[in-house]
């Protein structure tokens, strides 16, 4: 066996020379796609146009064309990857590129928000993988390495986290042979990672009878918290609103073909025959609303750990996901009408530096979960939600009404602007959290830690000024939770701007990571 250990490079180093064979197909990938875009309506008319092409350039002329532009790619690829090195250090991870204009880019790891390993299908299957940095400050202040060896991703992952943490490495750190992670217990955690002595083992290597991966700074030992049933992933995408649109329309073809005597087929030719386009597009983005909930929920996993919250999916593309402690900034419970007599939820959350794609798998805590896993989700973010009873709370959140559970509601005035939900919307603070639910037959439901709100806005239209309403605006990162408290009376929403206010710096004071690993129970006061 190999005795080879994965350590972090200090020096620049290039990425892996396969990287440019893993990521030269997606330009081809593009000019592909843009020539079936050209000849897809000649393709559907039939006749001798859909053979014009062919014509005018035989099918040698198309392999060695398609063989020159594969082999342009590739050397551009090539050619970007020997200008790419990437090194960490103490405080940051850097990384310098550019074939023609040169930049040096730094993830700084005193902001660091979230650290995934991604192995998409393709780097899978030869064990590489890319990983991702993501840091506050913006859209592109994080750093993307593509591609490594799977060991080289998992040992720059465990060390980016122990330094992040505070841990600096030293060099006579003890390593020892791979093994399984064992269940998190309530002391040592922390000393684990500090004394950095197991390494992590690869599970997709040993099935496939390679060596065992281990690393210089050993991955912190993880607690599974939930995993999700892939029946129950398909049954809520059979259950969600794509699906049940599509459903219907047969159904609905049918009908007005019977009641209306309509020719529903000589109409579906005519509109395919005018705008292929318009459908093929419809149909393409409906597909892959399927497969990116199919791909991002299969095998989903949530653990703790003393690095913070590890997420893991992906069925062709898979995902690690390692998010500190402290770094969730909003969490949203979604719950669509055809999910509530099976009693699910879809949680997402807010990480600086994730996407702001309502459909993006970043953002997932739970694609499904049960009322006992929202809880339990709830819970891996704010262990601690400031409240005697923070699961009545929350399922009080989740199902009330009016000012049932000590929620601020809306006045009767908003049924005006608001007639079929003004009843179920509601706030309320804890001590360490704002609640915030909507919802008559969509339930929803935020939840923003008082330590990330980053600020606050008071809104009136001029019909809500009229009516004596006003809306209160929690401004969280840039992402797929929006917290909005919606049609206060304005007496109640100045109250609650200058209380969260309040609430928000008194968060900021008092929170710390340790204080997040006691209260999961990654140590005691020991």
């Amino acid at each position: 066996m190999n005795d080879h250990i994965y350590q972090a490079p200090r020096e620049w180093t290039r990425l892996h020379p396969v990287s440019p064979l893993l990521g030269g197909w997606a330009f081809f990938g593009i000019l592909l796609a843009y020539w079936i875009h050209n000849q897809l309506p000649a393709w559907v008319d039939g006749g001798d146009e859909q053979w014009a092409f062919f014509d005018q350039f035989p099918l040698l002329w198309l392999i060695g064309a398609a063989a020159l532009a594969f082999a342009i790619t590739i050397g551009i690829s090539v050619w970007q990857w020997r200008r790419t090195e990437y090194r960490i250090g103490d405080d940051a991870v850097y990384l310098r590129q550019g074939i023609v204009t040169r930049q040096q880019r730094q993830a700084r790891l005193d902001r660091l928000q979230a650290v995934d390993v991604v192995q998409p299908l393709l780097a899978r299957v030869f064990g590489f993988a890319a990983i991702t940095v993501q840091v506050a400050g913006g859209d592109k202040a994080g750093v993307a390495l593509k591609f490594l060896r799977l060991g080289d991703a998992e040992a720059l992952r465990n060390e980016i986290l122990a330094l992040a943490a505070g841990i600096t490495a030293g060099d006579d750190a003890p390593v020892t042979a791979g093994a399984e992670p064992a269940p998190a217990s309530s002391t040592g955690l922390r000393d684990h990672l500090a004394e950095r002595t197991q390494a992590l083992r690869d599970p997709e290597a040993l099935l496939a009878g390679r060596e065992r991966v281990r690393t210089a700074v050993a991955a912190a030992e993880e607690r599974e918290v939930y995993r999700v049933p892939v029946g129950r992933l398909i049954g809520s995408i059979v259950l969600s609103g794509p699906a049940l649109t599509l459903a219907s329309v047969p159904v609905i073809a049918v009908g007005v073909a019977l009641v209306a005597h309509v020719d529903v087929l000589g109409v579906l030719l005519a509109v395919v025959g005018t705008s292929l386009v318009a459908i093929v597009t419809a149909l393409a983005a409906l597909l892959g609303f399927f497969w990116s909930r199919l791909n991002g929920g299969f095998g989903f996993t949530a653990g703790i750990s003393a690095d913070g919250l590890r997420l893991r999916h992906g069925l062709t593309e898979t995902r690690r996901q390692t998010v500190p402690p402290g770094r969730v900034q909003a969490i949203r419970l979604h719950q669509p009408w055809l999910w509530r007599r099976r009693g699910w939820w879809r949680i997402t959350i807010n990480v600086a530096g994730y996407g702001v794609d309502d459909q993006s798998t970043d953002t997932v805590l739970h694609p499904v979960a049960t009322r006992e896993e929202a809880l339990r989700a709830v819970w891996l973010v704010l262990p601690d939600l400031g409240d005697p009873d923070p699961a009545g709370t929350l399922g009080r959140a989740m199902h009330g009404a009016g000012d049932e559970g000590g929620f601020l509601a809306s006045p009767e005035s908003a049924r005006r602007v608001d007639p079929f939900q003004w009843r179920f919307r509601g706030v309320r603070a804890t001590e360490r959290a704002l609640l915030i639910r909507r919802g008559r037959w969509e339930k929803e439901l935020f939840v923003v830690p008082h330590e990330r709100t980053q600020s606050l806005a008071l809104s009136q239209g001029p019909l809500r000024r009229a009516l004596g309403l006003a809306n209160v605006e929690v401004h969280s990162t840039a992402g797929t939770v929006r917290p909005v408290a919606a049609h206060l009376a304005v007496d109640d929403a100045i109250a609650l701007l200058d209380a969260q206010a309040a609430r928000a710096r008194e968060g900021r004071r008092r929170q710390s990571p340790e204080q997040w690993m006691r209260a999961v129970g990654l140590e005691t006061g020991a």
